[in-house]
């Protein structure tokens, strides 16, 4: 599989795009005015405790207060940490005008404020440094080389103190893992992947104080003198931030993570990806300044795109842009998605359109389907749609064309670096998916709620507001002693009093015993309309 970066830089926006095999699969738009806040450490101060909900308000210095459940707060921020957090309430975890060191793991999105943990996670390269995991490391399940699993643990416990420097290979401790370590998840915004983590002896404690790591997809090959550089640098990094933290006063920024291209590069850019082309000289020269001093094994797969065509007009990416705008998303065969976004949830429904098949009627819902379910995948990555998504595909009588609708729906979910878990098809033959939402989607990054429909999707028709009008001339007319009446509508609805309408309006006029004139505004929508009384 062909992979290659796209990044267009100008003053006031940076976009990034990842094109597999010609085809557009992601976009990454990051504004100056309005950048993200995930990863972004602040010092917060507790506004607000509310038991009930088992959450806090947190004041991090933005326009609405950060939202924090119990679930997210590290249980060493309270003193008595022999008691089982499940056992406490938020009461007794914070309290109000309490500073602390929280994360942004959700940005604000709508009417709802950013969401907080103080689970801390930094992540670099090959690592994410967890400060409050005491002497934990974790390691991705997507290194499946038991050995090269072992080498990475050696080095990376060798460098904590965990282990004598003499000792090469880490096998006698493997032996003593759990048969079913606990689980966590990396929090850097490109790699959620499920980690298996080893708990070392609380005698055997790390030179540079509580802290654990947890080895990135990235590491996998890595050097022994790039992990451990890695490794110093986040320490160094989370020493700035604690110095920081005790010398500014709430509510403050103490870190902020890098910016859309320096993440790209970190996050995105491995063996998998021939090129990264940047469009911007001086962009290009600090991407390169950066390589070589932190990932000198990516500097060869950036290049300068000097080239007068717009680069995102390479793989016609900016009319992708605008079809995942659409409702509509048309599949080859001829089928088609219906996507909706609502507050709550993201449907999308399947439709064979104009494809008939050449078969059967059950043969062609499969081919459908099977196509239907690629063509989400890549939807949900391109739109960047999160939260609970509703999957509504032809019914399927087979058995075995489930599976297979749903197997193909896995597997092509396999690339995205966002979490997601899909569940089996319900007994209505809907399949119900969750994928982790921390920033906004396409659609909200560059739409805003329509003016017209107030964001129904609806207006109402000319017909209908004729009616309206004609209901309230009544009522004026009953109420006031006017010489006629003046309707100021849109052009629409004043064309269609004036035609279709025209014999009600004089039977209307008949009735109250009072001249009716229009008048088109065309400032107004087909909705507006006044009426104004003239003595």
């Amino acid at each position: 599989m062909s992979e290659e970066i796209l990044i267009n830089v100008t003053p006031r926006e940076t976009r990034v795009a990842v094109v597999e095999n010609g085809v557009l699969q992601e976009v990454f738009i990051e504004r100056r005015s309005k950048r993200g806040l995930v990863s972004n450490i602040y010092k917060g101060k507790v506004c607000r405790v509310l038991p009930g909900m088992q959450a806090a308000f947190v004041d991090i210095g933005l326009e609405r207060a950060a939202f924090l459940h119990a679930s997210d707060i590290v249980l060493s921020l309270n003193p008595n940490e022999s008691v089982r957090k499940a056992d406490l309430s938020i009461s007794d975890l914070l309290y109000e005008g309490q500073h602390i060191v929280v994360q942004v793991i959700k940005d604000p999105l709508g009417t709802k404020g950013a969401r907080l943990t103080t689970h801390i996670s930094i992540p670099s390269r090959y690592l994410v440094f967890i400060p409050y995991s005491a002497n934990t490391i974790g390691i991705s399940t997507r290194i499946e080389n038991e050995e090269e699993r072992r080498r990475l643990k050696t080095i990376v416990m060798r460098q904590m103190g965990m282990i004598p420097s003499d000792i090469q290979n880490t096998e006698t401790l493997m032996a003593t893992e759990t048969p079913n370590p606990p689980k966590t998840e990396t929090s850097s915004d490109n790699e959620f992947v499920v980690v298996q983590t080893i708990e070392v002896p609380a005698n055997q404690t790390a030179p540079c104080g509580r802290y654990g790591f947890i080895i990135r997809t990235a590491a996998e090959g890595a050097d022994e003198a790039m992990l451990v550089s890695d490794m110093n640098f986040l320490c160094r990094l989370w020493k700035d931030v604690c110095e920081k933290s005790d010398k500014v006063q709430a509510p403050a920024l103490i870190y902020e993570d890098f910016s859309l291209i320096f993440r790209t590069i970190r996050d995105l850019v491995g063996s998998s990806v021939e090129k990264v082309r940047i469009d911007s000289r001086e962009m290009y020269q600090e991407v390169i300044k950066f390589t070589e001093k932190f990932l000198t094994d990516l500097t060869p797969q950036i290049s300068h795109y000097p080239g007068e065509r717009p680069i995102f007009d390479l793989y016609s990416i900016e009319d992708e842009i605008g079809r995942a705008l659409e409702r509509k998303v048309q599949l080859k065969s001829g089928g088609y998605l219906v996507i909706d976004q609502t507050e709550a949830m993201t449907t999308i429904d399947v439709n064979t359109g104009a494809y008939v098949g050449s078969r059967n009627l059950e043969e062609t819902i499969f081919k459908t389907n099977l196509e239907a379910a690629q063509a989400i995948a890549r939807q949900l990555r391109l739109r960047n749609l999160g939260g609970i998504i509703i999957l509504d595909f032809i019914d399927m009588i087979d058995a075995e064309h489930r599976r297979q609708v749903l197997k193909t729906l896995e597997k092509c979910l396999e690339k995205d670096h966002t979490k997601s878990h899909i569940s089996e098809v319900s007994s209505l033959g809907l399949v119900q998916m969750t994928r982790k939402r921390t920033r906004e989607s396409l659609e909200h990054v560059l739409c805003q709620t329509c003016p017209t429909c107030g964001g129904r999707g609806t207006i109402k028709t000319a017909e209908t507001v004729c009616y309206e009008v004609f209901r309230e001339i009544l009522r004026e007319a009953r109420q006031f002693e006017n010489q006629r009446f003046l309707v100021i509508a849109s052009q629409e609805v004043v064309d269609m009093m004036t035609d279709e309408e025209s014999d009600n309006v004089a039977e209307l006029e008949v009735f109250i015993g009072r001249p009716i004139r229009f008048q088109a505004e065309h400032s107004y929508t087909q909705e507006q309309y006044d009426i104004v009384l003239i003595a």
